[in-house]
């Protein structure tokens, strides 16, 4: 039997049946909000501490090849990570359509939009992998490193460009999964593949047996090995289509109108995410011109915050999520209730776990410095002065996933750019223009995050989101 044409208009009447039928049966258009929310963050939650775990695993047994080895990894970090973060952006726009059509009952979209996404993330990864590829050297050189470290690096970076399509397609299978709510699956084969990866890290950096010692490219080729079986095992949910998602291989063939309604949704929040990773970059660099001790106190404030943020991004995918299957189902009340039970929620999440660390600030401190007193105290004070504000960092990200679910991803993006600019300027005056010094810098960050979660805050409120209209009638 010929399959309909996946842009075929389904009749009001029978829409409203099939988007009446789901919702009985669907947690997220009915029920606890903060079950609901619960039942999914946690997964992400857990899968986003996992891949932590995944790469603190390469970074032990590289350290095991000497300081230069560790370098050279630690220089292609910050680029890999634009291209990820950028990435991870595109694929919010499946996540968008995806659990608005999922909301509104049209399974058939839900299903050609999956096969577009794919499809379209497939040609990008391929395109910047093979530029990546290519001008590795040319981002090696550009840091100024020392010559010894540059050959590593450069072969870290190329090896990891060449497996750029398959850090896609994974990042591409999660997102779409959140889209139709199914978050174990994803968090399933994470951990699958921190078990495959701190196996074989050791393997092909050391070398065993057979296996001769590759070094540091050892654990890039590791992380593709893993990554391409998880983008298999992604696919192969995805075309077996028992999970709320089935691809067809007929939808494969890009169609420019999706194409582009795709990547006005996807290139705000592809942007977004790399300024967060551009705005580490910034202030490293003011950091650095005050010392050493700086810098490690610096490192180990920006480590706190990593694993402060893993809980707000959680709850941030979640609301997105139910957010955009409400509005899907035209249930805007629900999505506002959604939104607004979020943002309390994250906010006093993390208010606790700022509590927390406040008291407990000098001792986490010491477990990563044992001994260095200058260090730990400078540090401490990093992470007291932020900590109070964690509330504020939680209150940004649960509007960022209202905006995002809606598709308002354009507004999203300023946010972030907002942030960046807040905490650069902020930055840049107290410490260089003020007697505070380094301390200038560490004050910077709860004034951003205070000036931010306001400006959100505001934006929010005024209800457009709401009405932003994404899917055909």
């Amino acid at each position: 039997m010929k399959r309909a044409d996946p842009d075929t208009k389904v009749k009001p009447k029978v829409a409203g049946v099939i988007g009446e039928e789901i919702a009985e049966h669907n947690h997220i258009l009915h029920g606890s909000i903060l079950k609901t929310m619960t039942f999914l963050s946690l997964p992400i939650i857990f899968a986003m501490l996992l891949q932590m775990i995944y790469n603190l695993t390469d970074t032990f047994w590289v350290g095991r090849l000497g300081a230069t080895a560790v370098a050279a990894v630690s220089l292609s970090w910050p680029v890999l990570f634009l291209i990820t973060s950028f990435g991870g952006g595109l694929a919010v726009a499946g996540t968008i359509l995806v659990s608005q059509y999922q909301g509104s009952g049209n399974k058939q979209k839900v299903n050609f939009i999956s096969s577009q996404t794919i499809s379209i993330m497939f040609f990008i990864s391929l395109v910047l992998g093979a530029i990546g590829y290519f001008v590795s050297n040319f981002l090696i050189q550009l840091m100024g490193t020392s010559p010894d470290v540059i050959p590593d690096a450069v072969k870290y970076l190329q090896i990891s460009f060449l497996g750029l399509v398959f850090s896609y397609i994974y990042f591409n299978f999660q997102s779409l999964m959140r889209g139709v709510g199914e978050v174990k699956i994803p968090l399933y084969i994470v951990i699958g593949s921190v078990l495959l990866n701190f196996v074989l890290d050791p393997i092909f950096i050391l070398g065993w047996k057979m296996v001769p010692q590759f070094g540091v490219a050892g654990a890039a080729w590791t992380t593709i090995i893993s990554q391409a079986i998880s983008s298999c095992i992604g696919l192969f949910i995805l075309i077996k289509g028992n999970r709320g998602i089935k691809m067809h291989l007929s939808d494969l063939k890009p169609q420019f109108g999706t194409f582009k309604k795709m990547f006005s949704l996807g290139l705000p929040s592809a942007i977004g995410q790399s300024v967060r990773s551009v705005n580490m970059l910034v202030i490293v660099f003011l950091v650095a011109s005050f010392g050493t001790v700086s810098i490690a106190a610096f490192g180990l404030g920006i480590r706190i915050l990593s694993l402060i943020i893993v809980p707000a991004v959680g709850f941030s995918m979640a609301i997105s999520t139910m957010v955009g299957q409400n509005l899907g189902a035209k249930k805007l009340d629900r999505a506002e209730k959604i939104s607004k039970s979020g943002m309390w929620i994250a906010f006093v999440v993390l208010t606790l776990l700022g509590v927390l660390i406040f008291i407990f600030a000098k001792s986490l401190a010491s477990v990563f410095v044992p001994g260095e007193t200058e260090v730990i105290l400078e540090s401490a004070y990093f992470i007291r002065v932020m900590a109070l504000t964690f509330g504020f960092v939680g209150l940004q990200m649960a509007i960022m996933g209202t905006l995002n679910g809606s598709g308002s991803t354009g507004v999203s993006m300023v946010m972030s750019i907002v942030s960046l600019v807040s905490l650069f300027a902020f930055a840049l005056i107290f410490s260089k223009f003020t007697s505070l010094g380094i301390r200038g810098i560490w004050w910077s960050y709860p004034l951003s995050n205070i000036l931010t979660g306001i400006v959100s805050l505001v934006w929010i409120s005024n209800g457009k989101w709401k009405h932003k209209k994404l899917l055909a009638d």
